[in-house]
């Protein structure tokens, strides 16, 4: 009888050690999940800083829409108060509207004069990852 008594207490005790690596594997995979999301928004918000300043430091350089959109690789609408548009894919390499993932605009601020603009980059489904507002000389 102390020998089955032994096996079921020996039993309990392997199942209370499976239970608790259970829990522990759970808690580690939800921060690994956590982690991952995080360091995809890192690299998200590291792609969009890159793309602004680019933006930005042309939109200074050249002052006209249409010059900044060209050497973007973007497109502007019509009139010098439309926004600049790039797209950009999945591995932010400038791209046509159809497969882009990312967006970066540079719009004309209402009632401020032509080269003053907000510029945001973000997601293509309305998502902004970051904006600022940048000026340029005009010409």
């Amino acid at each position: 009888m102390t020998g089955r008594s032994r096996a079921a207490l020996s039993l309990i005790e392997k199942l209370i050690v499976i239970v608790v690596f259970a829990l522990c594997a759970s808690a580690c995979a939800g921060i690994f999940v956590e982690s991952y999301i995080m360091s995809g928004d890192a690299r998200d918000l590291n792609h969009a800083l890159v793309a602004a300043k680019n933006g930005a430091e042309r939109y200074k350089a050249y002052g006209d829409p249409h010059e900044t959109a060209e050497s973007l690789g973007g497109s502007v609408s019509g009139a010098a108060g439309d926004p600049i548009v790039v797209y950009y894919d999945e591995g932010w390499r400038v791209s046509g509207e159809d497969g882009a993932s990312y967006v970066m605009r540079l719009r004309r601020i209402d009632g401020e004069p032509l080269f003053i603009r907000e510029l945001s980059v973000g997601k293509v489904t309305g998502e902004e990852i970051l904006s600022f507002t940048v000026a340029a000389r005009g010409k």
